[in-house]
């Protein structure tokens, strides 16, 4: 139980249901690092983003492709707090019209 200022003890408000979260029933999952930050986020609330990087500059990379050479891409994945991925634009928090609502009771 936790004690607001008013000395009156009972259980906090929460805000969501999944605490924001995926986990679902699944017990606790694994920190990943903010790509921005360093904070440690668990792996199933941090946003996920992954960005295909060439070696080759493009230039090089579309005659080398017209020739017929393969060039390997590699896939880089940063993990980004919430904080961190609203502030850098890679998620925009959604209009209050177009949030999910809970049906009053």
């Amino acid at each position: 139980m936790a004690t607001n200022q008013g000395g009156i003890t009972g259980p906090l408000a929460k805000k969501r249901k999944s605490s924001g979260r995926a986990k679902g029933g699944s017990g606790h999952k694994g920190a990943v690092q903010c790509s921005r930050c360093g904070r440690l986020v668990p792996s199933d609330k941090a946003k996920k983003f992954t960005k295909a990087v060439s070696a080759v500059e493009p230039q090089i990379a579309r005659e080398l492709r017209q020739q017929g050479s393969y060039i390997p891409v590699h896939r880089v994945t940063s993990y980004y707090c919430i904080s961190c991925a609203v502030h850098s634009g890679k998620m925009n928090i959604r209009e209050h019209s177009e949030r999910k609502t809970v049906p009053s009771r």
